[in-house]
């Protein structure tokens, strides 16, 4: 295991990654005090993850009306819950039967310009205050 100061670490970099690579320990330190751990990767995957549930795990089956679109009636009622719902910020619902805007929605973004940070109390900046 090697100590060394963050600062020598940012220094030599990649001279302390060979060293991890090859199995070496490094405790990084700030202020001789450890606050990280380099060391190498223990084994990296170079099979692909196998698809479906995990042996000896209990499966579930989905039924296939999941995937069917929804009636517009069902429909309707997600919409409607906009007109009482305080944070959907005016949207107003579609008619039954027109396209429905549950994951259609497009986030409302804006962008401010011009403000500045509020100044502290006093005017000052804390510089060369004691």
């Amino acid at each position: 295991m090697i100590k060394v100061n963050i600062f020598e670490v940012k220094a030599k970099l990649s001279e302390y990654l060979d060293l991890a690579s090859r199995g070496e320990r490094i405790v990084i330190c700030r202020h001789n005090k450890p606050v990280a751990e380099l060391h190498a990767v223990e084994g990296v995957r170079t099979e692909p993850r196998p698809i479906g549930p995990l042996p000896g795990r209990p499966t579930f089956s989905i039924h296939t009306s999941f995937f069917e679109p929804l009636p517009a009636e069902e429909l309707e009622l997600w919409d409607g819950i906009a007109a009482t719902d305080p944070l959907s910020r005016g949207r107003t619902p579609r008619p039954v039967g027109g396209a429905s805007g549950v994951a259609e929605a497009e986030a409302e973004y804006t962008v401010r310009r011009g403000r500045r940070p509020a100044q502290r109390a006093g005017g000052g900046s804390r510089r060369g205050k004691s």
